[in-house]
């Protein structure tokens, strides 16, 4: 049947099974939304305050799900708002697609209102970009798209399609969305043995397990691993759930906001398992002085990022959950390292993470919040100081549980990634734990979560000062305060109230527990503004660029 550009955009979103989209409208993209209102009742739209709310609130989705999150932009303006929420995705491996519109063919080049190359801006920072000149190539763009974006190391992908091409017609045939395999032909079943058998040959084993555990949905096979080489487990920032937070063979977060008992377990272990990592600046430290004791094995779907930071002694390449399975049957029987797990124990009780009871502070809003969710909520996370500690005092138990930008650490990303995910799953309660400074970024899109009844939690751990910026100046810059104070007249709870939402201010551990009590119970779009010392950091920490076993507390630091 014969169907406009616009139809066919909308008629592959239903091919791909798409029910949200997350968007802004403007006049390029005219013609697909005009479409869209006539599909509302298959697919819902969320109207944001901003596009950059609509590439996080995507990628939030996608982060919950394991699905593709999509988002729609105009041209111009509109389509390199999105520009850091794509960056964002890039970085963490979400999957995403974001489809833009762009001015006629005809007006291409010639410098036309609101006319950007959109889809070159973006090649850095996709697996993949389109512009799709013709209507003819538009369903099949939308099919690849959506494939590559799943496929092997999950990402965004952006389409532009210009005006002319939403309106003009060809014929179109629904088709099956393809299926996405796990990577599985990269697998070297010689290199698994060579695995299995330093880990026979370990005393010390230590696991390390990053986002690509969650991506392949891994963590039973993880857990087994564990279980059967009687290994400790850390993570990172991207890992977190990806195994139980709650076991007694977990030990946190590993680098420079990581536990003690992680960054001295890794540093004093004989052989490292990294599963899905990355192996960022900020878990290693100092590259040369990393695990410098142990044979490191690096088990990643993608083989660029073998040795590209830290040298490696085994490598396997493929998805995570195929390799463990291979794994763990070749380890055969299960391992008992006693000794070394009491060791761990032992550092457990020896560095447990604290922080100050006697007034309202960043572990304690945590430690609460935790409580009172009993571990079940979703928490998302601008970037700072309430990041680690979100990372740091809830203990995840499952996976896409913690959804918080990782490698780009984007200010003003939580908030409409808790759109997002509380979009794709209403009865969980979801949490965004800001800082005041990530807060001020993107703070619109409350009213986006007012206009769409989106009862998220908006938890502002106020210190009015950039908290992690400030940090830094404090132990490195000789206390240089320079613009990091944020010390003005802004009521956040009034504000909060003038876009809709309920809210409260916090002071006191006690004002919090009942604030909170209140936002669980009133089922509304709700910010608490809670408010801390600005002197308060964050420790554990290791200094940039230094050895993680060098790690320290602020008792240490003084």
């Amino acid at each position: 049947m014969q169907l406009t550009g616009a139809q066919i955009v909308i008629e592959c979103m239903k091919e791909q099974g798409v029910d949200t989209i997350f968007g802004y409208p403007g006049g390029a993209i005219l013609n697909v939304y005009d479409e869209l209102y006539k599909h509302s009742d298959e697919i819902r739209h969320i109207l944001v305050s901003h596009e950059q709310g609509a590439a996080h609130a995507a990628d939030g989705y996608a982060r919950v799900t394991g699905r593709v999150g999509v988002c729609f932009a105009t041209s111009g303006p509109g389509s390199t708002n999105l520009v850091t929420g794509i960056a964002t995705a890039n970085i963490d491996s979400v999957p995403m697609v974001a489809i833009t519109c762009n001015v006629g063919t005809g007006l291409l080049g010639k410098d036309s209102f609101q006319e950007v190359a959109i889809s070159e801006v973006v090649k850095p920072i996709t697996k993949r970009s389109y512009i799709v000149m013709d209507v003819k190539d538009l369903a099949p763009t939308i099919r690849e798209a959506f494939t590559v974006a799943k496929s092997g190391r999950k990402g965004p992908v952006l389409i532009d399609i210009p005006k002319d091409v939403t309106a003009n017609r060809t014929e179109y045939e629904a088709v099956k969305p393809a299926e996405v395999r796990p990577v599985t032909d990269t697998i070297d079943d010689a290199a698994i043995e060579r695995v299995a058998k330093l880990i026979a040959a370990s005393k010390k084993p230590y696991i390390f397990a990053g986002g690509g555990v969650i991506a392949a949905d891994a963590s039973p096979e993880l857990r087994e691993l564990a279980q059967k080489i009687d290994a400790p487990v850390c993570d990172s920032l991207m890992g977190k759930g990806a195994f139980d937070g709650t076991d007694e063979r977990y030990t946190g977060m590993l680098g420079m906001h990581g536990t003690k008992t992680s960054n001295f377990g890794v540093s004093a272990c004989d052989l490292l398992l990294a599963v899905g990592v990355r192996f960022s600046d900020r878990v290693y430290g100092n590259a040369k002085a990393f695990a410098k004791d142990a044979k490191i094995v690096h088990i990643d779907i993608d083989e660029k990022e073998i040795g590209k930071n830290v040298a490696v002694d085994e490598h396997i390449i493929g998805d995570a959950k195929e390799v463990l399975k291979r794994l763990n049957a070749a380890v055969g029987e299960s391992l008992d390292h006693s000794q070394w797990m009491a060791q761990i124990r032992g550092n457990k009780e020896r560095f447990p993470l604290r922080y100050r009871t006697d007034v309202l502070s960043g572990g304690g809003i945590i430690t609460e919040v935790y409580r009172q969710t009993k571990g079940d909520a979703i928490i998302t996370t601008e970037v700072g100081q309430h990041q680690m500690w979100a990372a740091q005092f809830y203990r995840y138990k499952n996976p896409r549980t913690y959804i918080s930008s990782g490698g780009l650490g984007t200010m003003g990303y939580g908030l409409g990634a808790a759109i997002g995910a509380k979009t794709a799953c209403p009865d969980k309660v979801v949490v965004n734990i800001a800082g005041d400074g990530g807060f001020r970024m993107n703070m619109n899109e409350l009213m986006t979560a007012v206009r769409h009844n989106i009862p998220v939690i908006e938890v502002i751990v106020d210190n009015r000062v950039l908290g992690m910026v400030r940090q830094w100046q404090t132990l490195f810059y000789e206390g240089r305060y320079s613009h990091t104070v944020l010390d003005d007249a802004t009521d956040y709870e009034k504000l909060a109230k003038a876009m809709g939402c309920d809210a409260y201010t916090a002071s006191t551990p006690e004002e919090f527990k009942a604030a909170f009590g209140a936002a669980l119970a009133g089922g509304r779009p709700t910010l608490i503004d809670a408010r801390i010392d600005k002197d308060e950091n964050v420790y554990p920490m290791v200094a940039p660029g230094d050895s993680i076993a060098n790690a320290f507390d602020g008792e240490e630091r003084k």
